[in-house]
């Protein structure tokens, strides 16, 4: 008998976890156990309602992996990293801009961490226009993909770097703003992804700049095709905050983005992620 009741939000991505109290998460090894074995095979998974305390999210992530612990003091419970365009409480609130394009955490990092396992996103103040986050699957990007194309593409890597991410969202930069960009290392990954479960996915979003050894808007507008591709409607989950929810999803597998909303808008989520041990590959 399954540990959990899940309703399927879509075909593609997104499942709903039904009955789950708070403290079943932090204390039970055997359900954290078949959280992951979902999330594997939904991508997504949404607690609605449940008003997850700060201490028991980053609880309940430490039985799912590691916990990034790299962003103290953002916030006084270790462990949780407020999402606001607010830059009283979060100091680099101006890059979160960004995250209103399609992405995977962790293309971009500053050595060679492999991109987060999972993400989890509790809702404290959402916004009233704007705000929902989007979810697509690009383990089914890939599978979607013709025999020949994904064989062509499997040859194919891609520069990631923060600028590419950045300039979306300021065109114009500033020489410092421009600096600061550059000053993280550009990282470059293969197109497709194989991982260690066998399973492959794309991997794509505002860091993938350009594709090696491919006219440069030839590659641009391969890259732009494949993730309009990946995230038509009908493949992707929308989720519409209310205060209490909370979201977990596998960054390995799957792309998101927020909607825009007002920059002077209360929203706040708080963000706890589990590290990666697997590298893009």
């Amino acid at each position: 008998m399954s540990l959990l009741t899940i309703n399927k939000l879509t075909s593609s991505v997104g499942a709903e976890v039904i009955g789950v109290q708070p403290e079943r998460l932090v204390d039970d090894d055997h359900l954290s156990a078949a959280v992951l074995e979902a999330l594997e095979d939904n991508g997504v998974l949404v607690f609605r309602d449940l008003h997850l305390e700060p201490t028991d999210q980053v609880a309940f992530c430490g039985r799912l992996g590691s916990v990034d612990f790299s962003s103290d003091g953002h916030h006084e419970v270790a462990g949780i990293y407020p999402i606001t365009l607010n830059s009283a409480k979060n100091s680099a609130a101006s890059y979160l801009r960004a995250t209103f394009d399609w992405h995977i955490d962790g293309c971009t990092p500053m050595g060679d961490e492999c991109p987060q396992k999972a993400t989890v996103l509790s809702a404290v103040q959402v916004a009233e226009r704007g705000g929902e986050t989007e979810f697509a699957s690009s383990y089914g990007a890939y599978d979607l993909l013709t025999d020949e194309e994904q064989q062509r593409f499997g040859a194919l890597r891609v520069v990631h770097s923060l600028e590419a991410s950045q300039r979306r969202v300021t065109p114009d930069p500033t020489p410092e703003e421009l600096a600061r960009w550059r000053a993280r290392p550009t990282h470059t990954h293969p197109l497709v992804w194989t991982h260690n479960t066998g399973r492959k996915s794309l991997v794509l979003g505002a860091s993938a700049d350009y594709i090696v050894g491919m006219d440069l808007d030839e590659g641009r507008a391969l890259l732009t095709e494949l993730l309009e591709r990946a995230t038509v409607p009908d493949k992707v989950y929308r989720h519409n905050w209310s205060v209490g929810d909370t979201v977990i999803w596998d960054n390995r597998g799957v792309l998101h983005r927020a909607a825009p909303y007002d920059p002077d808008s209360p929203r706040e989520m708080l963000r706890t992620t589990v590290l990666g041990d697997e590298p893009i590959r």
